[in-house]
């Protein structure tokens, strides 16, 4: 909704940077008024023969909107046009001489040619070509009632406004057209620095997907040549050097799919299936050898793939913080089908507290973007989460996401 600042009226240069500039409007308004107003009594009374009082509200109303039309010059216009139009009509009461102008003397065609100046630098073409044809219809109507006969001179109102709204409107379209050109190279320039942004991003991310990938080539060839250069291995610990190769493989082959695409800008999607409601069994036991006893509840139901794969992102964050933030406490993960308002997966992972607090965190520190990655492949997919502590210290994620695309919002 448009606030009241947005509403209000802005005077005439408000938006300049310059003070005298914003000032300008206000001062040439002001010595027109204060020039125009005894002029107007005194050359109605005088020379046209008008009486006091008419010629002084006719000054009024004809000099005193000059002031509005730094802030309203359409409004101004309304005051002044019918002003003048009356004074031409009072001025047929008397006799004046020929020579004096009819039907807007001198005075008037200053302040209105002022005025004029005002609406081109503010309103729409299509509000100075109906201002110029009020303007020129009144003129010519008036002609027909000339005392003293027409010409070319009775015409000098309509001929000079018609010129300052055209110079005044090229002008005003003319610095329109400059602050749309200056807007759109500052948002060419917001968007450069955008991409810039993302480019050197990306290129971090290749970075540390090298230094990764190096590190964790590493840890798989040392796990699988384990067995071969060490003697006398027990079987316990060959299978355990088993599992970390097995682990160490399978999150190398997830980060390099997953970040394959800054490396190739040609990449249009994922080569490799992704992981989905099959492998979270697999994930379970993975954590399970790694020191904590997790208890797995599974369904038998066909997902669509984005659903499978956030169900499986979803554990797979969930029992990384159990092994963080309580090693070795109690998991359960459960898979389970609810239909009370259309079919729905319910993923569902709750560690009881740790059997003691841990001497030190894994992680030193973390990004905290865990809960928040959840909540958005939640979302994405049109399904709920309800993720938080529990009263005796453990931790539940629930989330609950639709078995069909058609209920995907």
């Amino acid at each position: 909704m448009t606030s009241v600042e947005e509403r209000r009226p802005r005077a005439l240069f408000a938006g300049a940077s310059r003070r005298w500039v914003r000032l300008l409007p206000w001062g040439v308004a002001f010595v027109l008024c204060v020039a125009l107003l005894p002029t107007t009594i005194i050359v109605l009374t005088a020379d046209y023969g008008l009486g006091g009082g008419v010629a002084s509200a006719l000054a009024v109303a004809q000099a005193a909107p000059l002031l509005l039309a730094v802030v309203r010059p359409l409004h101004a216009w309304y005051v002044v046009f019918a002003a003048d139009v009356a004074g031409a009509l009072a001025l047929l009461t008397v006799d004046f001489q020929e020579r004096l102008l009819w039907p807007f003397p001198p005075m008037e065609i200053v302040g209105y040619v002022g005025l004029c100046l005002a609406l081109g630098l503010r309103e729409r073409r299509r509000t100075l070509v109906l201002v110029w044809l009020a303007t020129a219809g009144a003129n010519v109507t008036l002609g027909f009632f000339a005392p003293h006969g027409s010409g070319a001179r009775e015409l000098l109102l309509t001929i000079l406004g018609g010129a300052t709204l055209l110079l005044a409107g090229a002008l005003r379209e003319r610095s329109e057209v400059q602050r749309r050109l200056v807007e759109q190279e500052t948002i060419s320039e917001a968007e450069r620095g955008r991409r810039t942004l993302l480019e050197e991003r990306a290129r971090i991310a290749r970075e540390l997907h090298d230094v990764v990938a190096h590190h964790m080539s590493v840890i798989t060839v040392q796990a699988d040549t384990a067995e071969y250069r060490l003697d006398r291995l027990p079987p316990d610990v060959r299978e355990e050097f088993t599992t970390i190769a097995a682990t160490a493989r399978e999150s190398l082959g997830e980060m390099r799919r997953l970040l394959g695409v800054l490396r190739n800008e040609d990449a249009h999607g994922e080569l490799v299936p992704q992981p989905g409601l099959a492998q979270i069994g697999q994930l379970v036991e993975a954590t399970a050898r790694a020191g904590g006893p997790v208890e797995f509840t599974s369904c038998e139901v066909e997902v669509p793939e984005a659903v499978g794969l956030s169900a499986y992102r979803i554990v797979q964050e969930a029992l990384a913080n159990v092994v963080r933030h309580a090693p070795g406490a109690a998991t359960h993960v459960s898979l389970s089908v609810s239909r009370p308002d259309g079919e729905r997966l319910t993923v569902l992972v709750v560690n009881d507290p740790p059997p003691e607090p841990p001497a030190a965190p894994l992680e030193v520190s973390g990004t905290g973007h865990g809960l928040v990655g959840m909540r958005e492949r939640v979302r994405l997919v049109g399904g709920t989460l309800d993720a938080g502590p529990l009263p005796d210290g453990g931790f539940r994620v629930a989330a609950r996401l639709p078995l069909t695309e058609k209920d995907f919002t």
